[in-house]
C-alpha cells in the first residue's frame, strides 16, 4: 500500500524554494534601488536581472532536483 503522508518534495527542495525567493525579491529591491533615469544604471540593468535569472534557475533545479528518500 502507499505512504499517503509521504509529501512531494523533500527538506532539500523547499530549502531550495525559500532561497530562489530570497534571490527573486533581492534582484526586484535592486532594481527599484536604481537611482539613474528609467533604472539605466548598473542596479537596473545589471545586478538586479542577473540576480532574476539566477533565481528563476534556482527555481527550476529545486523542482527537478530529486532528494534522497528517508528510511
Amino acid at each position: 500500500m502507499e505512504d499517503r503522508n509521504k509529501l512531494a518534495f523533500g527538506r532539500k527542495n523547499y530549502l531550495l524554494m525559500l532561497a530562489t525567493i530570497g534571490a527573486l525579491m533581492l534582484g526586484f529591491i535592486l532594481m527599484s534601488l536604481d537611482t539613474e533615469t528609467y533604472g539605466f544604471g548598473f542596479l537596473g540593468l545589471t545586478l538586479g536581472p542577473l540576480l532574476l535569472v539566477i533565481g528563476f534557475a534556482l527555481g527550476f533545479f529545486a523542482i527537478l532536483v530529486k532528494d534522497k528518500p528517508a528510511e
